[in-house]
């Protein structure tokens, strides 16, 4: 894959570098303006003649600065489901994601249950209830149109029937625009929180990469409706332009979790920020 930082070796291969342009291709690489400023700022100081390899070990050293070292992992909880809550527009592959992430949990020997709360989405449903066969983990859903609070709190139970170590509740896209839709996915918050008032322990919001800006502006809305605990980034893998993530974090100090890099049910994995900086970046 050929990374952000690589295009910008590619890009800047005189010493004299103009300072619009490189700020122009920093924005364009989703890190963001602010950011930009920073590293160009930095680099202007420098006073001595630089190269692309310096622009990419200088943004290199700004970006580590702003990811946390390491990412918390998913633990599961003594006595208790831990409960996921997976939020997102419509179309940044926030089904697959929830697949995906049960089976990575489900391959650690956790068990797992998933509720379908994407009620109005038929094709949502099906598609977890296909996944959820292929994976052997059990799946609470509704009728059509039903409440997803409602399959979401029917899901808590059916996981501590089970002695579940996680529940992951997929619920609808929606856009953040939407004041009813928001107000709906606080419902669900609530309703989770009264058999535990800590739950939902985590709420997930899939974003995908190649939409750059549009996802930050995302992550401030849903952060805004109810506190975000975790980005996963989808399309990670051809985008070259993974800089959003490092804006999110930046901004809103929500730290990314889990990254998608192809459509297999395998290529999920924990965000790692050291080899995000040096490989995929």
């Amino acid at each position: 894959m050929a990374g952000f930082f690589k295009s910008l070796l590619q890009r800047f291969t005189k010493p004299d570098i103009d300072w619009d342009e490189l700020e122009a291709s920093l924005v364009a690489g989703d890190l963001g303006p602010r950011l930009a400023l920073q590293i160009v700022a930095d680099l202007k100081s420098q006073q001595r003649q630089l190269h692309g390899a310096d622009i990419v070990q200088v943004a290199r050293e700004h970006v580590r600065k702003i990811l946390p070292e390491t990412v918390a992992g998913l633990e599961a909880l003594p006595g208790r489901p831990r409960v996921l809550l997976m939020v997102g527009v419509n179309g940044t592959g926030k089904t697959t994601s929830t697949a995906k992430l049960a089976h990575l949990l489900h391959r650690r020997g956790h068990k797992v249950v998933l509720a379908a709360a994407d009620t109005f989405r038929a094709a949502a449903v099906e598609q977890l209830t296909v996944w959820s066969e292929r994976l052997g983990i059990t799946l609470v859903k509704g009728p059509p149109n039903c409440d997803p609070a409602a399959v979401c709190f029917d899901g808590y139970e059916k996981a501590v029937r089970e002695q579940a170590d996680f529940l992951i509740c997929d619920t609808a896209g929606r856009l953040h625009t939407k004041h009813n839709l928001m107000e709906e996915l606080k419902k669900i918050h609530r309703i989770l929180g009264r058999k535990d008032e800590t739950s939902p322990h985590e709420v997930l919001l899939v974003v995908d990469a190649t939409t750059g800006s549009n996802a930050l502006q995302q992550a401030r809305e849903f952060h805004k409706a109810i506190p975000l605990t975790g980005i996963i980034v989808t399309k990670l893998d051809g985008s070259g332009k993974g800089g959003v993530l490092v804006n999110i974090q930046q901004e809103l100090g929500v730290p990314t979790r889990f990254i998608g890099l192809g459509e297999k049910v395998e290529d999920f994995q924990p965000f790692e920020p050291k080899r995000f900086v040096e490989e995929l970046l």
